[in-house]
């Protein structure tokens, strides 16, 4: 049988090549890195403007994703809203978020419309005052049990006057169960005589990453009180407050502008307060709608479809699906804005390395006359600007990962969800 020689290569020559090629890509990213850290100061301005430049369609893109998780995700937990013909988002932000324009009153006798057999909860809402920034909701304690939440320290409001502050509120104002809190006139001259309530604060809610830690949580009827709708005032039948009364029937009495109205609602004169007008008529800003089921929620919509029906029920769920379909069209314009930019940036760093390297002739002449071949000299500035990008990249990427599990913190400051 004959047999084929066979040429082998010996192994210490194949290790020998391979020790010098790495050797040679060693050497090659010691002089770039050196050369970028000798300028230092061009190097952190080139690798900061790339940075920023990359991080921006990334943050973009992370922040848009987390607001449309933030906002559906609220949006789903409420089935229905009840309120007034108008803007069905302008009704879903201050329902929902407690932001945006006050919607259309919507009267308290509505909730007579809703079918009884198909309802679980109709939660009322007067979403209208502040206190020192925050955001006064005149609710019900259905509302704490819908929304699942729950109680850090102190009690539910159990009497008119009384507040429950979510937990932003009460650390940002350092508020605890005993303080006060005084509700923020709409105007400094409030002609019609409604003046601030200072309201006792009973409670603390759990932190939940909601809106509702960012409001202060009153009973409809307290809401009402601030809205000038009940008040509170010296007993007109009491001997020391006659020489303060002008007139006086059996149906009515009139007094003059001396009667002291009480902006503080307490046990001992709690009794004075009283409202005036049709209760039914009172203003809400929504009635929050939680059905039985999926059919009962269907047919208690179909009784809100007429065109010229002054009131409206809508799901927020498909309000907020819009809001977010119209957003992620904008931002595909941003996106594309944004890309061009970076495209124009990339092109702006090749143009800087280009003319670094005319200013680096004499230099690179030095290179070929110590026996440098062209190959390792275009290897070099090529690391040079390798490294200038991958340190962008890397920089712009940790800045992503912070936006990212800083997102919840960045979105409660932009957008208040």
């Amino acid at each position: 049988m004959s047999g084929t020689a066979v040429n082998k290569v010996p192994h210490e020559t194949i290790d020998n090549g391979t020790a010098q090629v790495v050797q040679s890509m060693l050497d090659t990213l010691y002089l770039a890195t050196r050369y970028l850290l000798y300028h230092r100061w061009r190097t952190v301005l080139l690798v900061a403007s790339m940075a920023v430049v990359f991080y921006l369609p990334s943050a973009l893109q992370v922040l848009v994703v987390q607001a449309r998780h933030r906002l559906m995700e609220r949006a789903r937990l409420t089935p229905l809203l009840l309120g007034a013909r108008g803007s069905p988002l302008e009704l879903v932000l201050n329902s929902l978020y407690f932001d945006a324009r006050i919607p259309p009153a919507l009267p308290a006798g509505a909730a007579s419309r809703l079918d009884r057999q198909l309802v679980k909860w109709s939660i009322p809402l007067f979403v209208r005052f502040q206190a020192r920034g925050y955001p006064i909701v005149g609710t019900s304690l259905d509302y704490f049990t819908f929304r699942q939440l729950a109680l850090a320290e102190g009690r539910w409001f159990g009497m008119l006057g009384e507040c429950v502050i979510g937990s932003e509120v009460a650390r940002r104002l350092n508020l605890a169960p005993g303080d006060i809190l005084i509700s923020t006139p709409e105007s400094i001259s409030d002609l019609a005589g409604v003046y601030p309530l200072k309201m006792h604060v009973v409670g603390v809610l759990r932190p939940t990453g909601n809106p509702d830690d960012r409001a202060v949580f009153v009973d409809v009827k307290t809401s009402w009180v601030i809205a000038g709708l009940g008040h509170g005032h010296q007993d007109l039948l009491d001997p020391e407050a006659q020489e303060k009364v002008l007139s006086r029937t059996d149906s009515e009495i009139t007094a003059n502008a001396s009667v002291v109205q009480y902006n503080e609602i307490t046990p001992e004169n709690i009794s004075q307060f009283h409202f005036h007008g049709d209760a039914d008529q009172f203003p809400l800003t929504a009635i929050l709608v939680v059905p039985h089921d999926d059919r009962a929620g269907t047919l208690l919509l179909g009784r809100f479809t007429l065109p010229d029906d002054n009131q409206q029920l809508i799901v927020p769920e498909d309000v907020i699906s819009q809001l977010m379909e119209t957003v992620f069209t904008v931002k595909r314009y941003v996106l594309a804005g944004l890309l061009l930019v970076v495209a124009a940036t990339l092109l702006a760093v090749a143009l800087i390395f280009s003319l670094t390297v005319k200013l680096r002739r004499r230099e690179i002449e030095t290179l070929v006359k110590l026996g440098t071949s062209p190959s390792r000299i275009r290897s070099i500035l090529g690391c040079e600007m390798g490294l200038t990008v991958a340190t962008a990249v890397g920089l712009a990427g940790l800045m992503t990962l912070v936006t990212g599990s800083a997102g919840n913190l960045l979105l409660q400051l932009l957008i208040r969800v």
